[in-house]
């Protein structure tokens, strides 16, 4: 799909925006204990920030893999995103995969608590990288 850099623009901004308020959910349903619940928000935060990004620079991926791979093929091998961040949002992929179809895992507040502050520092590295020229 091609689009104009009027739309691109808009659906960056809407990305970072459903990022911010899924990160503020995040939040939200961890003082609720709802830690599987908090686990996936943290997880679609990252994902929509970084979907932004890619959107941003002409890139798009039909899988959740796919911006896995995207992000670090653009933007972690360029040294523009760290290799502590990307293995970051790998490992929130994986959480959400196994909390989501693994009847076997538990999430608990060890597994979300401390996901929490590098995921809005990962979004704000991501929304510099937006920002910039």
């Amino acid at each position: 799909m091609t689009l104009s850099p009027e739309q691109r623009e808009t659906i960056v901004k809407l990305r970072l925006e459903k990022a911010k308020k899924s990160l503020q959910e995040a939040k939200d349903v961890a003082t609720l204990n709802h830690w599987h619940l908090s686990a996936n928000r943290l997880y679609y935060a990252c994902y929509y920030a970084v979907s932004a990004l890619l959107i941003k620079h002409g890139h798009s991926a039909r899988t959740h893999s796919g911006v896995i791979s995207l992000l670090s093929l653009h933007f972690v091998s360029k040294g523009l995103i760290s290799k502590e961040q990307g293995k970051f949002y790998g490992n929130l992929f994986e959480l959400r995969q196994a909390g989501d179809y693994d009847e076997w895992v538990t999430i608990e507040a060890k597994h979300v608590l401390p996901r929490i502050e590098p995921a809005e520092q990962f979004i704000s590295v991501i929304e510099n990288l937006i920002s910039a020229p």
